[in-house]
């Protein structure tokens, strides 16, 4: 093959090269643009998922609040110790509210959730979140308490698509009576085992121990310093 028609063939060899190279750069900022809107929907899925417990605890609808797990979901309480599986949460929430379905006659029950801080995983499938907890509980005419807490949860989505919780835990700082406040707490007063977990034992007996108020805890957090991406220090 003489040298002319050598250097013709090489040329339409390399002319398809360019438009390679840039389909391959479009499908990584496809699949980079792909990621982070299921990072940015499972965010909004877990404030959806805790949200939706709250409302759901706050009016007694145990087996709704139940379905938000995953099949092998956890939940812990304080010092109740842990109950795995919808039914087991389902019977655990119920008996710690009464023992019936829906709220009894003048039971306030508002578990009130805030200050969501969520971390999604880099695959976009799994999340945990630290929330705040403000309990304003008690019976008409017989008792008020206030409770503080903070939880450390986790999520999962499903092989379904639908995300699910994975893990509640509640770490209690004090449950207070409403008239004598948290001010007037003696050491260990304020966190109790509940006589629903007496009468129905967890699966698990606690997985942290608790120093509730007024000795300073600071539950562990999962995720990492979002500015620094270390572990945050100062965990029990």
């Amino acid at each position: 093959m003489r040298l002319p028609a050598i250097l013709a063939a090489a040329a339409l060899l390399a002319a398809p090269l360019p438009a390679l190279a840039q389909t391959s750069a479009m499908d990584r900022e496809i699949d980079a643009l792909t990621l982070r809107v299921q990072k940015l929907e499972g965010a909004r899925a877990v404030k959806k998922l805790q949200r939706a417990f709250g409302y759901y605890v706050d009016r007694g609808l145990w087996g709704d609040a139940a379905d938000l797990f995953a099949d092998n979901g956890t939940i812990e309480v304080g010092i109740d110790g842990v109950y795995q599986g919808k039914d087991r949460i389902r019977e655990y929430l119920k008996r710690l509210h009464g023992g019936q379905e829906g709220l009894i006659y003048g039971q306030l029950n508002e578990w009130v959730t805030l200050q969501p801080a969520i971390s999604v995983s880099p695959d976009g499938r799994t999340a945990t979140a630290r929330w705040r907890d403000l309990g304003m509980l008690g019976q008409y005419k017989k008792h008020a308490e206030w409770r503080d807490g903070i939880y450390e949860n986790t999520y999962a989505k499903g092989a379904d698509g639908i995300w699910r919780i994975q893990s509640l835990h509640l770490y209690v700082n004090f449950v207070a009576p409403y008239e004598k406040g948290w001010a007037r707490l003696k050491p260990g007063e304020g966190l109790v085992q509940s006589q629903a977990s007496k009468d129905y034992p967890a699966d698990r007996p606690p997985s942290a121990t608790y120093a509730p108020f007024p000795a300073v805890e600071i539950p562990p957090f999962q995720a990492p310093n979002p500015a620094t991406g270390k572990p945050v220090q100062g965990g029990k």
